[in-house]
């Protein structure tokens, strides 16, 4: 039986200074790099957010409210050039770990309508995996049929690249040990939920006030939120923390790991 895919989604928290511009954390990307070689996972498939290079410029030019005036134009391609570096860097890294990323560009073959995913062809994707290389998308600026562009938010693509390609599992590595019943960030009383299932899913709320960085595409309630299409499909999901040591590679080896497991029933 063809193993199923594993769609690995490094979150823009982890893996940049989110309060720092255009500025990558790169002992946690060669470390995560490393990780993932010693995992040896097949049929993997990694995404990685934007940090703080999409969403501020993201952001400044209000890509996610579609084209309005000719100045945003710019905007877009600055917006998709700055998570080009990104994707760069950790393509790198992927690479002199011995990792056969190629990276993919998800403006080159996806369309959103309202921001929401519409055309999707998934077969290089599918052939990458087949020839044994390693497909790197990320988000990224997108043409939309009826707001002329858009954000896509690297969850909202995790989520569907894992139901389009059955995938058997998401792993999100995101900066804190899972979902909580609060910010764990904020109040130090948050209780770290273990298992969830998507029922209680659509239920749960993670406050964005108390955010003091940018992202355009709703930080951990907007990754709730982009889950639960993928959960209802059967696809189970953990999230755990990416900014410490061994996670990731724990999840991808399916040991024992901190995180919040995510299933159907």
């Amino acid at each position: 039986m063809k193993t199923k895919p594993t769609v690995l989604k490094l979150g823009g928290s982890a893996i940049t200074y989110k309060a720092h511009p255009q500025r990558a954390n790169m002992r946690i990307i060669d470390r995560l790099a490393k990780e993932i070689e010693d995992a040896k996972t097949s049929r993997l498939i990694i995404v990685h957010g934007g940090g703080s290079f999409g969403h501020p410029l993201a952001k400044k030019y209000a890509i996610n409210e579609g084209f309005h005036n000719p100045a945003q134009r710019l905007g877009f391609a600055e917006t998709h050039e700055a998570m080009t570096v990104l994707n760069n860097l950790i393509m790198k890294a992927l690479i002199r770990h011995n990792i056969p990323a190629v990276a993919v560009s998800p403006s080159s073959f996806i369309l959103t309508k309202q921001g929401r995913i519409q055309e999707l062809d998934t077969n290089i994707i599918t052939r990458m995996q087949e020839t044994g290389f390693v497909p790197v998308l990320y988000g990224d600026t997108v043409l939309d049929l009826e707001k002329g562009f858009a954000i896509l938010s690297g969850d909202q693509l995790t989520a569907r690249l894992a139901i389009e390609l059955g995938a058997e599992r998401i792993i999100i590595g995101v900066d804190v040990d899972g979902l909580y019943t609060a910010d764990p960030k904020e109040d130090s009383s948050a209780k770290r939920l273990q298992r969830v299932t998507a029922r209680e899913l659509e239920k749960f709320h993670y406050g964005t006030k108390t955010l003091k960085v940018t992202d355009v595409t709703g930080g951990m309630h907007g990754k709730i939120i982009e889950l639960i299409p993928a959960i209802e499909h059967g696809v189970r999901a953990v999230i755990v923390n990416a900014k410490k040591h061994d996670t990731i590679r724990k999840a991808l080896c399916n040991e024992r790991v901190a995180g919040t497991l995510i299933e159907k029933e």
